[in-house]
């Protein structure tokens, strides 16, 4: 069966589901289900070097700042790069438990890179930077 890029895109809006609903759950096994073993996670400040870097850092995350936060996210764009690989813009914010609205100034843009193996797609990369206010 040939899969169109309708089928792709639909595949890959489901692995950033899945990381979106991994963190609602605050799970960091599920978080990181779909990141290759190599994948890289950069953020102001951090850089995680590998698919267990990320897990744990979640998982530290979750037990503590960050536990019971939610994310509020808006998919930008995706772009495929050849047959087997996508890069995804998004924007994504963190919401802490008593917050209804997002403050301003804690809202990112996100870049995701994916990589389609054995007929699924794996998180490669991830990198996200403060949105800066329209100027």
């Amino acid at each position: 069966m040939t899969m169109t890029r309708a089928d792709d895109e639909a595949a890959i809006k489901g692995v950033l589901e899945g990381v979106y609903k991994a963190w609602d759950a605050g799970d960091a096994d599920a978080f990181v289900a779909e990141y290759r073993d190599d994948a890289t996670a950069i953020l102001p400040g951090s850089y995680r070097r590998s698919k267990e870097e990320v897990r744990a850092s979640m998982a530290a995350g979750f037990a503590t700042f960050l536990k019971g936060s939610t994310t509020v996210d808006t998919l930008d764009s995706i772009r495929f790069l050849g047959e087997s690989a996508a890069v995804v813009v998004s924007e994504t914010a963190v919401r802490f438990p008593g917050e209804t609205e997002v403050p301003a100034g804690r809202t990112v843009y996100a870049t995701w890179v994916l990589e389609k193996r054995d007929g699924g797609w794996l998180l490669v990369s991830y990198q996200n930077s403060p949105a800066a206010p329209a100027a």
